[in-house]
């Protein structure tokens, strides 16, 4: 061993960086990075984790709204449309949670590297990174909204002589998140979420039973409110997409489904189907008496948020007001981690930053900074999601599931699995193409007489 010569030595440590010993490392500084970021990072959620990130991302305050909706709709076209919505979309989610380890030994831990999968490398990342960015920053914007314009409700209730600016109740809203924003990952949410999925069980309960409590008002009528036909179509198509979007948990999914354990004995997707399954008959209770009851009781006299209708008795109504709070706070979380995701594997993996602590304490805080001025400045954004939510959230809940189906599984023509899908397709690019157009027509209404800050 003594007498080699250096040349040799050197030789043999050319040699020791062979290619397999290259992919160690590769694969050892993605394991590092894997484990740092905030989707992967932790593997061991149960399935009642499951359930009840679906509820809260699935269950927005919009569930107030619905009573609305249902007289924009009327009782035929209402109750269709919110029983087929829930079909479509748990059919859906269904294809989803299957999807998710459908190749042996990979699973697809983010809604885009299934898109790549089915569309291939870029055009994956082309369609499904935009549309999800869209629902998931602007559910994020309308929730800073609705959070605060609830605080500003309980505070006008509580002390009604006192006035303060829906301003400043959006940023003592986000004063939470810039705290809540720093938690790793989805399993550290999971206090958040449960609390979430418990207020929004909660404030949907009040809200029916205090309209059954209220009674069927006297000259109560169902007929469309709008006086011109022209409204009246209008007014169908926003409410087509506010039930719609009523349920769009979809883009947080296979994120929710990367965090439950997986063996090829037991695949992650029995849990998660079961905690799916769970989170939709919580769905169910929340949206079918909120929307039935409160259009009975209230007609097409009913207020765009409920709780307005019902007004007293004021302690009931704050209460109300608070839960919404509360399941506001989880689910903005919730659709913000696979937001941070997205960042923080950008920046690590592409710009080659190191994972550290401050990176993502600069990253996080920036975020909910800038979705905090946009709420400020827009505080009529969810005109504006029916808008945009029309181009997004149809396609990510209602049909890009069922075309990437298609391209993979390639079913035979015109059999139930093919004939399914194409009808899913169809009545999504309908929604697509009609509910924007009630939501721009709301926007220039409100943006006529808008003044920036005031």
């Amino acid at each position: 061993m003594g007498d080699e010569s250096p040349h040799k030595k050197l030789e043999d440590n050319n040699n020791t960086l062979t290619p397999s010993t290259v992919d160690e490392d590769i694969l050892k500084k993605q394991k590092e990075i894997d484990d740092w970021l905030p989707i992967t990072s932790s593997r061991n959620a149960k399935w009642w984790y499951a359930a009840f990130h679906n509820v809260t991302a699935m269950v927005g305050a919009g569930v107030l709204s619905l009573p609305s909706a249902m007289s924009h709709l009327g009782w035929g076209p209402g109750v269709v449309i919110l029983i087929l919505s829930w079909l479509i979309t748990l059919y859906t989610l269904w294809q989803m949670v299957e999807m998710h380890e459908m190749v042996p030994g990979k699973r697809f831990d983010r809604y885009h590297e299934l898109g790549q999968h089915a569309f291939g490398e870029k055009l994956g990342l082309y369609i499904v990174v935009p549309q999800q960015l869209i629902c998931e920053v602007g559910v994020d914007i309308v929730y800073m909204v609705t959070g605060g314009k609830s605080l500003e409700k309980i505070h006008s209730l509580v002390a009604p002589h006192k006035h303060i600016k829906t301003t400043y109740f959006i940023m003592i809203f986000a004063s939470v998140h810039f705290i809540l924003a720093h938690l790793p990952n989805f399993n550290s949410i999971s206090g958040v979420s449960l609390a979430a999925a418990v207020m929004s069980l909660t404030y949907s309960t009040i809200a029916w039973t205090a309209s059954v409590h209220k009674g069927v008002q006297p000259h109560v009528e169902y007929g469309y409110k709008a006086s011109t036909a022209t409204g009246t179509v209008f007014n169908f198509l926003t409410a087509l997409g506010d039930v719609a979007f009523a349920y769009a948990g979809h883009n947080v999914v296979l994120e929710i489904q990367a965090t439950i354990p997986s063996t090829p004995e037991k695949p992650s997707k029995g849990p998660m189907w079961r905690g799916v399954v769970i989170a939709y008959i919580v769905v169910a209770l929340c949206y079918f008496p909120v929307a039935l009851i409160g259009y009975y009781m209230f007609g097409n006299n009913v207020e765009e948020n409920i709780l307005i209708s019902l007004e007293k008795p004021t302690w009931l109504i704050v209460a109300a007001n608070m839960f919404v709070v509360i399941h506001v706070i989880g689910s903005y979380q919730l659709y913000a981690m696979p937001v941070f995701d997205m960042i923080e594997t950008v920046l690590v993996k592409n710009m080659h930053f190191r994972p550290t602590r401050t990176l993502r304490f600069i990253v996080r805080n920036f975020y909910v900074a800038a979705t905090m001025f946009v709420a400020i400045t827009f505080p009529f954004f969810g005109g504006l999601l029916g808008f945009f939510g029309g181009f997004a959230f149809a396609p990510t809940t209602y049909f890009l599931p069922c075309i990437m189906w298609l391209a993979i599984y390639k079913p035979k023509k015109f059999s139930l699995s093919w004939c399914t899908n194409w009808i899913c397709i169809i009545l999504g690019l309908l929604l697509m193409t009609l509910s924007p157009i009630g939501g721009l027509r709301n926007i220039i209404i409100n943006a006529k007489d808008y003044h920036f800050y005031s």
